[in-house]
């Protein structure tokens, strides 16, 4: 089998933490110019934008030249170009920095911030974020972290070695533990392991449990409870690496995880800037041995979760009056988390 020769090193640098976007053109086509497929091609990006762009020499090639809007089609040809932002509320919560390395970084991620650039969130991910505080552009991540769970998260430092660390993951030899508040069910007989069958769904907000071969896996123990909350404190040991395994599995046990905007039901959606009630799911420990180096790793997360360390300021959230314009503004101290930090 002949491997594919890989694109050649974008002409353009980062711009806020963010890549240039990389097109190719197809082989086949209808298209004389590259401003006619582009023009087709970015349809969605609005009357008029393609042409401004290229006015304004946006486009490169691999040369990193503006390229014509009436060059000739070249079939495979490499285009770039850098595309709008969209503004972003700006998540006002530390990233710690746990370990680092010639080869990895590990950091304590807080809530409400995405891992990696994706929908309405690109500038304002931990990726982007660490890229341009640590000025290392080739940071990649080796996994993701849902934006609203807070914790653990490992990125590489070389994209030629960002694949050993993903298959460390990919084949489940990372182990992770995870602490979340949840109601307190005293009924509930703990310490058990949780197995069913999750589908999630393209475009569909939460994932389902369906009938049929268990695909997820999860060790469910207790670490704490206050009966006088009603609350307890738990462990979660996921076999398994499912979308939204952990919320949908302690759910399903009548114990949905507090702040999970999603299970049992899914809520209205919050404003942007909406920094209260955070999700109280926290990726606590993270262990691997480290494929490059043969080092063992075992990091811990140094925060802890408002509704359980201060249940009256997390609860509070429910009235955004109640913290008056601190809340209002994701003042990090309004959240009950360590140090002042979410």
């Amino acid at each position: 089998m002949r491997r594919r020769t890989p694109p050649p090193p974008s002409p353009l640098p980062q711009r806020d933490g963010i890549d240039a976007v990389r097109v190719r053109l197809p082989v086949d086509g209808p298209w004389s110019t590259v401003r006619e497929h582009l023009v087709e091609r970015l349809s969605g990006a609005g009357a008029g934008v393609v042409e401004g762009m290229f006015d304004a020499g946006a486009f490169v090639g691999a040369d990193g030249r503006p390229v014509a809007g009436d060059a000739p089609y070249e079939p495979g040809m490499f285009v770039w170009f850098h595309r709008e932002l969209p503004a972003e509320v700006p998540v006002p919560f530390p990233l710690e920095i746990v370990y680092r390395d010639e080869h990895v970084v590990v950091v304590d991620k807080p809530h409400f911030l995405a891992t990696t650039p994706r929908g309405g969130h690109v500038t304002q991910t931990a990726l982007a974020r660490l890229r341009r505080e640590l000025g290392v552009p080739e940071l990649g991540a080796a996994h993701r972290l849902d934006r609203l769970t807070a914790g653990l998260v490992l990125f590489t430092v070389r994209p030629a070695e960002r694949g050993a660390y993903q298959r460390l993951f990919a084949d489940r030899r990372v182990g992770k533990e995870y602490e979340a508040v949840a109601p307190y069910d005293p009924s509930l007989a703990l310490p058990r392991t949780v197995r069913s069958r999750i589908l999630k769904e393209r475009g569909v907000l939460a994932a389902r449990e369906v009938d049929g071969e268990p695909n997820a896996v999860t060790r469910v123990e207790l670490l704490g409870r206050r009966p006088e909350r009603g609350l307890a404190r738990y462990r979660l040991v996921p076999g398994t690496g499912q979308t939204h395994q952990l919320r949908v599995h302690m759910s399903a046990l009548g114990v949905p995880i507090l702040g999970d905007p999603l299970y049992p039901e899914v809520a209205a959606p919050v404003p942007a800037g909406d920094f209260r009630r955070p999700l109280q799911l926290l990726a606590r420990e993270l262990a691997f041995t480290d494929p490059v180096t043969g080092r063992e790793h075992r990091f811990r997360s140094g925060r802890s979760l408002g509704a359980w360390t201060a249940y009256e300021d997390w609860a509070a959230y429910g009235d955004p009056a109640a913290h008056g314009d601190r809340a209002a503004h994701g003042d990090p101290a309004a959240h009950g988390d360590r140090d002042g930090r979410q």
